[in-house]
């Protein structure tokens, strides 16, 4: 699940990424309404956390501004505007999909993002298949040659992005870019952890090659 956190507060909405990150949740960061916005039109974000105090674009105009786009996120009010009134007007008036007033607790926040997740429309069952690996991805199941393999939602996500390019190399960089969020530095060595485990999982490990200065690709 990809969450877009539009918060000025830069503690909090730290807070809140880390914590939502945790929950295997891809997470950026926004700090004003018009950098939300702008993120929001140029990257599919499952669920928007959305400050209505933001500065530049309030998060009344940022809604407004989303509800009218053809696929828009679903948007969690998060705000200190608590009361019954401020309530009803984020809901109806402005079209959030929830509302949650601070101070909050953070397990509530993570329920409320997870119920807003299922509320997304269910796909199509459509399955991915290349070098005896099929995935369906709306049940997210993954099996190698017919066998069952239980993957964490990164390693489907990988394993997913290796699928589609069909034996065609995959930079270090592209696979940040589409599984893990911005916040994570190119540098960083969870890609290669996660391909690791992959491999473990699959039980063919020379399915999935590393090719110096090209990528990752799925031979078979």
């Amino acid at each position: 699940m990809r969450v877009l956190v539009a918060e000025d507060h830069a503690i909090l909405a730290r807070t809140i990424a880390t914590g939502l990150r945790r929950q295997s949740m891809a997470v950026d960061l926004a700090a004003s309404g018009d950098q939300a916005e702008r993120m929001c039109l140029l990257a599919p974000y499952d669920v928007l956390i959305l400050d209505r105090d933001l500065p530049v674009m309030t998060g009344d105009e940022v809604c407004r501004s989303l509800r009218a786009l053809e696929d828009p996120p679903l948007i969690l009010m998060l705000t200190a505007a608590g009361t019954l009134e401020d309530k009803v007007y984020g809901l109806e008036e402005l079209g959030a999909d929830d509302y949650l007033a601070k101070p909050f607790d953070f397990s509530e926040l993570v329920a409320r993002v997870r119920a807003l997740s299922r509320r997304a429309p269910t796909p199509p069952s459509v399955v991915h298949r290349y070098a005896g690996i099929s995935l369906d991805l709306a049940r997210h199941e993954a099996r190698v040659d017919d066998r069952a393999v239980e993957l964490t939602p990164k390693e489907f996500a990988v394993l997913q992005v290796l699928v589609e390019a069909r034996g065609e190399a995959v930079p270090h960089r592209e696979l940040v870019r589409s599984v893990w969020d911005e916040n994570l530095d190119p540098r960083t060595s969870a890609v290669r952890a996660t391909v690791s485990r992959l491999r473990g999982k699959l039980g063919v490990p020379d399915l999935i090659t590393a090719d110096a200065g090209e990528g990752y690709r799925l031979c078979r």
